[in-house]
This record gives C-alpha cells, structure tokens and sequence, in this order.
C-alpha cells in the first residue's frame, strides 16, 4: 500500500497467477452482495464454486488469443489487470473483457488508468467503438 508510481505493461506469463489472486480478492464483494440478492438457494445453483468459475474466466481471458492483456504494476507487484476484445462483437469494436484492482490498492485511480489505457490500445488498433460493462449492484460499486 505505497504510493509507488503505477506502470502499466503487458501481461507476462509469470503476472498470470498473481492476476488471479488479486481478482479473486477484489470480486469477493461482488459475489457476496450478489449473494445477497438473491438468497443462497439461487446463489449457490448459480455458482456452487465461484471461486474456481472466476478463476477459470480470468486465466482464460488473460491467455486467449482473442485478448490483449496488461497489468498495472506498483513496486514491483501487480496491482491490476485488464483483458481487451478487438473486433469483439462486429469489426472495429473493441471490448473490455475484464478489469480489476487489488483491493489493497482500489480508490487510487488505477481502474481508470486500465480502462484509459484500453481505450487508448483500442483507438491505436483502429477500433471505433468501446464497449465498457459493469453491474449495476453495490459490490460493483
């Protein structure tokens, strides 16, 4: 929790592990509160193992060749992660598949540098149109 200058970089196969982690710990309130919403019976039919889902969907997104992902490094560590779709759903339409902080690091802005930062890979890469998803629950907030 320094204040080291944030880098942002490609994903390198030695980053993925930690990508992991941290994204494991930053959707943890995000699965609780969506939880929340909907009771453990539907909750738990939906995802009996949401740890495992999201770990698979974030090592998959990371290596896919249809993703370009960059990390955001602090000191040394990696602190976030953002996965970009090109030609995503029609041609020159870019997509951030997904982006997250370790919450250790979360309210320092390094969400917005990682979804500028894709935005910027995707004008460079001749898209003309982002698309940027969240949910609309207090966990995304």
């Amino acid at each position: 929790m320094t204040g080291a200058p944030i880098e942002i970089r490609e994903l390198r196969e030695d980053d993925l592990e930690a990508v992991v982690a941290l994204a494991l710990r930053a959707w943890a309130p995000v699965f609780a509160s969506v939880r929340e919403v909907l009771g453990d019976e539907i909750f738990l039919r939906l995802h009996p193992d949401w740890e495992a889902d999201q770990a698979e969907a974030v090592r998959s997104s990371c290596t896919s060749d249809d993703r370009d992902a960059f990390v955001a490094v602090a000191g040394g560590r990696v602190v976030g992660f953002v996965t970009v779709a090109l030609n995503a759903f029609h041609e020159r339409m870019g997509a951030i598949d997904i982006v997250g902080v370790d919450p250790d690091y979360q309210r320092r802005g390094i969400s917005s540098r990682l979804t500028e930062f894709a935005l910027d890979h995707m004008r460079r890469s001749g898209m003309d149109v982002a698309v940027v998803e969240t949910g609309g629950d207090a966990g995304h907030a």
